[in-house]
């Protein structure tokens, strides 16, 4: 199978898997948004928790706070990945009720 190109430098995994939502084997398109994150929970098949920290400004404190999101996102059977593991997710198209994100790059712990 050959590994297609997603028009992000990102480099391509090793393996080659089977699934249809995957954006280098299979038929998903990658669009938006692009974020990185780190693994916090892998239970669901295929489907991931990215949690991404960031600082929000105060304005009546004239200081910064920690906030932190969870993003779910799909986690193609080629990239392996695990919780702990700093990703990078792009956007892509409604895969189910919450996931509209998919996994691009691993970049390790």
């Amino acid at each position: 199978m050959v590994t297609k190109n997603i028009g992000l430098p990102v480099k391509p995994p090793e393996r080659e898997c089977e699934d249809p939502n995957c954006p280098f084997h299979g038929h998903l398109k990658v669009r938006g948004i692009i974020l990185t994150g780190t693994i916090y929970k892998k239970r669901v098949p295929k489907t991931v928790i990215v949690r991404r920290e960031y600082q929000h400004y105060v304005r009546k404190y004239k200081r910064y706070e920690r906030r932190r999101s969870h993003i779910p996102a799909h986690l193609p059977p080629c990239i392996e990945a695990n919780e702990g593991d700093l990703v990078k997710i792009a956007e892509c198209k409604p895969i189910s009720k919450t996931v509209s994100f998919v996994v691009i790059e691993k970049f390790g712990k």
